[in-house]
Parts: structure tokens; sequence; C-alpha cells
């Protein structure tokens, strides 16, 4: 029942924040936001304040206008190394200028240990990354769709650019093999940047 009433209260909020949408479609976004994110978490201590992180990023990805900001999303199997790698290292080059999501085919309940370091390090936050399931709306948001290791879980729509970057497992690297990943995976970043932002100065 707390659980209820607090995704009621956050429902409530978001709706506010949309008033484009129908509070039903809010209430029905945050709960299956809840219930996804419980799949696979192992401890459900911060699971209401994924669940608002989480149901904001799909909400923004529903209402998403034509013409914004180029919109990104990385795709792995656990959405616990690479897929949050790669996004991490868009947010480090272009800021807000590039709207970068990240999700996983089949989430892990955390974010693996040797990435942290690496993510730290490109100043994510342990609250930013956590793995997220795949929805419809983060690929339908997407001007880009890159894809790590996932196979064809993506659906294929018209008019989304897809991309299959062949990357290392960081959950199977050692410490070295990590840093090489994040490596070519900067690499393939700063070209994707090039492309999206032709006068992005990239240090």
């Amino acid at each position: 029942q707390d659980v209820d009433a607090a995704l009621d209260h956050l429902a409530t909020d978001l709706t506010a924040r949309h008033p484009d949408l129908a509070a039903g479609v809010v209430l029905a976004t945050v709960r299956e936001s809840y219930t996804a994110l419980a799949r696979s978490a192992t401890v459900s201590a911060h699971l209401l304040t994924l669940t608002d992180r989480f149901a904001r990023q799909r909400l923004a990805d529903l209402t998403r206008e034509a013409g914004a900001r180029p919109q990104v999303l990385f795709v792995c199997v656990a959405n616990a190394g690479r897929s949050q790698l790669a996004a991490a290292l868009v947010r480090r080059y272009a800021g807000d200028r590039v709207v970068v999501r990240s999700a996983g085919s089949t989430p892990a309940s955390d974010v693996h240990p040797a990435v942290r370091p690496e993510l730290a390090a490109l100043g994510t936050t342990e609250g930013e990354a956590y793995p997220k399931p795949l929805t419809d709306d983060a690929v339908r948001a997407a001007d880009v769709v890159i894809t790590m290791g996932c196979g064809d879980v993506c659906p294929v729509l018209p008019n989304t650019r897809y991309e299959d970057w062949l990357v290392g497992d960081p959950a199977l690297a050692s410490p070295a093999g990590v840093t090489a990943i994040r490596d070519e995976l900067d690499t393939r970043v700063r070209a994707l940047l090039a492309e999206l932002l032709p006068d992005l100065d990239l240090p």
C-alpha cells in the first residue's frame, strides 16, 4: 500500500509536468516503470527513486518534438557496461546538446563493478547509472540506435538510423581490457558526435 501511494503521488506530480499527456498514460508509465525495474532489482531501497528517474525519461521520450536535439540510444544486453560507458562519453563531450539514453534487452541488477570507476571518471554519478529495460518509446524517440551485442531485440522503425558496434563486454574483461573497451568506445563516440554536431569542439 505504501508503494501504491508513492507511485500515485509520483504520477500526480508528473501529470502536472506533462499537461499534454492524459493522467492515465502518466500513471501507467509510472507503474510500468516500477514493475520493469523491480524485475531485476536486488535491493529495493532506491527503487522508487529510480522509478522516478526512469518514468521522467520515458515521458520525455513520449513527448519529444520533431526537430529537437539529436537523440541517441545505446542498447546492450545488461545495460551494465558498454551502453552505460558510451552514454557517459556522449554526455562528457556533448553535454546537453545531445539527448542520450541507454538500455538493456535483459537488464542486470546493477552496473558491473569494473565499469563504475570508469563512469565516475567521466563524471557520471551512482544515481545516474542504473540498468534500465529497453522500451519502444526510447526507440521511437531516438534518431540513432546503436546496439552492442544484443542481437535483433530492437524494433526497426522507419526514419531511424541503426548501427551495430562490435565492442567487447566489460563483464568478461580484465581491468586493462575494460580500459581498452572504454578507449574504443571513446573513438566511436567522437566519430558519431562529429557527424551529429559538426560544430562541436571535441577535446
